[in-house]
């Protein structure tokens, strides 16, 4: 029995030896502080052999700090610093570190390598679009967005490498250099597919960003573009003056054709001017007005009678019912 006891205590030790000794485990390993368009992440792999359910504490400092704590507690293996970005400068210098945690145990602390921001830090590729005008193709770049300030801010000597050539003919290819965002590209062949990538030389950071994708697009023909806009142009210009013209001498006729006025023909005139000889219109005409017949009337009020002529009231009677004399 206590041969067996013995034998497990020993297969236990062997098993988590390398893990926890003294009630401490092992550390992360491949311990690794990255910039990519400047942020600051820390990254870590962990403990050989791996644990279940190890907690990982990040910190992190610089030459004018001690460490401090970045990421706590957390399950994943990466803490990105940027994160904390009142701690975070653009041409600082930064060392991390991380230790995992199982329950009261910690490991040790591990670091990392140092970075410096504007020096190790990678530039990711920008963006390129391409507008063709005749034989020559202008190239549009925009910067990538940096996570605590801009490429110029940072880098205010940078570079653009603009590599460019026929579709097919890399081999060929011609390179130019410019602080310019906004470059043309001349003396290209007409009808032909051209390509174009562009990388950032900071001067400062020893590594160029990284290159584009590659952009194409096809030239036209460099002598009939502009001046058949320019005969268009002067077309259309000739032909809204000569129409305006023609309005304004022409006013009359085009008035008269659109409204037309009609003249009755001189008989029909002759025929309504002329006085009607209908024999009742002329004796209508000539005849004399009717003699009005009439009858006299007098109003009888009060057994008298009123004088002919005179309104009632100046008969000085009035009117009153009389009795019946049924």
């Amino acid at each position: 029995m206590a041969a067996k006891v013995s034998a497990f205590i020993l297969t236990l030790s062997t098993l988590w030896g390398s893990r926890v000794v003294s009630g401490v485990l092992s550390t992360p390993t491949n311990v690794r502080l990255t910039s990519s368009n400047l942020n600051l992440v820390l990254r870590w792999d962990p403990p050989d052999p791996p644990v279940s359910g190890l907690l990982y504490t990040t910190e992190y400092s610089s030459p004018t700090q001690d460490y401090k704590v970045g990421c706590a507690n957390i399950s994943t293996l990466e803490c990105d610093l940027t994160n904390f970005p009142n701690s975070i400068f653009r041409y600082g210098k930064y060392t991390g570190r991380v230790r995992a945690q199982l329950g009261t145990n910690s490991s040790a602390w591990m670091g990392s390598n140092q970075i410096t921001m504007d020096r190790d830090s990678i530039i990711g590729a920008p963006n390129v679009s391409l507008f063709a005008n005749g034989a020559s193709i202008e190239v549009s770049i925009k910067d990538p967005v940096f996570r605590i300030s801009e490429l110029r801010s940072v880098y205010h000597l940078a570079t653009y490498n603009i590599t460019y050539w026929k579709a097919g003919q890399k081999e060929k290819a011609q390179s130019s250099s410019t602080l310019q965002n906004r470059v043309v590209l001349n003396d290209l062949a007409p009808w032909t597919k051209y390509c174009v990538q562009v990388q950032i030389n900071t001067g400062r950071n020893p590594n160029h960003s990284v290159p584009s994708a590659a952009v194409c697009e096809s030239t036209d023909n460099e002598e009939e573009a502009p001046w058949v806009a320019a005969v268009v142009t002067f077309v259309v210009m000739a032909t809204a003056v000569a129409v305006v013209a023609a309005a304004v001498v022409y006013r009359k006729r085009i008035s008269n054709f659109l409204c037309p006025k009609d003249a009755l023909p001189q008989h029909f005139k002759e025929y309504l001017l002329a006085p009607p000889n209908s024999s009742m219109y002329l004796d209508m005409r000539n005849s004399r007005p009717p003699k009005e017949v009439f009858d006299p009337v007098s109003i009888v009020a009060g057994g008298g009678t009123l004088e002919e002529g005179l309104p009632l009231e100046a008969s000085g009677t009035s009117c009153s019912k009389q009795p019946d004399t049924t």
